[in-house]
């Protein structure tokens, strides 16, 4: 676990359950986007699959390196890995899911990747109940579980109460609130937080990312402690996104209407979710990717764009009552439109009213 990053706390818990012995069977692995709960899984998972694992000169258990366990799974051919996300719907034997753009992770997905039992028109076998084909355990680490739906969860705790021998649950997510209370009652929960200064620097050390120190400044702030974030703020070129609307966030800022920046917000959305599409396709090799899935997310970073304006200019506030205003009201109206977007409103809409409500919001501040 030495290669994860700025998250302490998370390895010493898991740390200390694999010295004792008494692993527990399932996990929740919670915390931002982009700050390693996955990479933190996949580790554990190299551990509790590996026959040679014990402690380093430091005492920390970990597995070899350069063991078959870890050539395996660096290989992602380890066959008692299960790595469960709503994108192996792809890949289904089942039709009807193979043909849906999935927004989430269906019953019949979780049947068929773990769980067993009819999915269309086969009666399938459990795999979270075979014999772990190396013979060290089995691991089923499930990717944004937020996205099971309640029937999935709840056929989920039958597996939870009653768990298979050598098989271990990791459920990793942003948002444990999604989850149901009997599932988070039956998992131990482990916290992830974004990453400090230093970790972060030592992140953008190894990520080998060509930017401007303007760049890599602006980006360091935007994603917040999220290596992730960061990743996705570069490959989508967010930095161009904020140089195209400060002159429009300034003349909000002085009450002034700015016409074209709920149109221009729009665009980058746009924009972003064409790209996203295309590479997800492009990837997988068929025409799979969900559009409005783009969108939102497309919404979500350029509402992330705003916030970080707006925490900046609180920042920069000082004694500045009338600013420290403008900037809160910036940040409330921001909410107001992550609320809207988990609804069916018109993503656009959303956005041209947004643009309205923080102009609003300034004149009442100068006023």
């Amino acid at each position: 676990m030495n290669r994860i990053l700025g998250q302490p706390r998370a390895i010493d818990v898991l740390q200390a359950s694999l010295r004792s012995g008494r692993i527990h069977h399932a996990w929740i692995f919670s915390g931002p986007p982009g700050v390693g709960k996955f990479t933190t899984a996949v580790e554990f998972a190299r551990i509790l699959l590996a026959p040679d694992a014990g402690p380093n000169l430091s005492g920390m258990i970990e597995a070899d390196p350069e063991g078959k366990t870890s050539r395996l799974i660096d290989a992602a051919t380890h066959p008692d890995l299960h790595v469960v996300r709503k994108e192996l719907a792809l890949y289904s034997e089942n039709a009807e899911l193979r043909r849906k753009k999935q927004t989430n992770i269906p019953i019949d997905l979780l049947r068929e990747t773990m769980l067993g039992g009819k999915s269309g028109e086969k009666q399938l076998e459990a795999p979270a109940y075979r014999t772990p084909a190396l013979g060290h355990g089995k691991v089923f680490i499930i990717d944004e579980a937020e996205l099971i739906d309640t029937t999935g969860q709840n056929a989920l705790l039958k597996t939870l109460e009653e768990p298979p021998k050598q098989t271990y649950l990791v459920l990793v997510t942003s948002r444990p609130d999604r989850l149901l209370p009997t599932i988070l009652s039956r998992c131990q929960h482990v916290r992830f937080g974004t990453l400090d200064e230093e970790a972060m620097q030592q992140w953008w050390s190894q990520a080998g990312m060509k930017l401007t120190d303007a760049e890599r400044d602006w980006i360091t702030r935007f994603s917040d402690g999220s290596p992730g974030q960061a990743v996705i703020a570069s490959e989508y070129e967010m930095y161009q996104w904020q140089l195209t609307i400060a002159p429009m966030l300034r003349e909000v800022e002085q009450g002034r209407y700015a016409a074209e920046l709920g149109e221009t917000l729009a665009s980058f959305v746009e924009d972003y979710a064409k790209r996203f599409v295309k590479q997800f396709n492009k990837e997988e090799g068929k025409d799979a990717a969900s559009k409005d899935i783009a969108n939102k997310a497309g919404v979500r970073h350029v509402l992330n764009l705003l916030a970080q304006h707006a925490r900046q200019q609180l920042a920069q506030a000082g004694n500045d009552s009338a600013r420290i205003e403008r900037a809160l009201s910036m940040i409330d109206r921001i909410r107001d439109a992550e609320t809207q977007i988990h609804s069916n409103v018109n993503l656009k809409m959303v956005l041209e009213n947004l643009s309205s409500q923080l102009t609003d919001g300034a004149r009442t501040a100068v006023a």
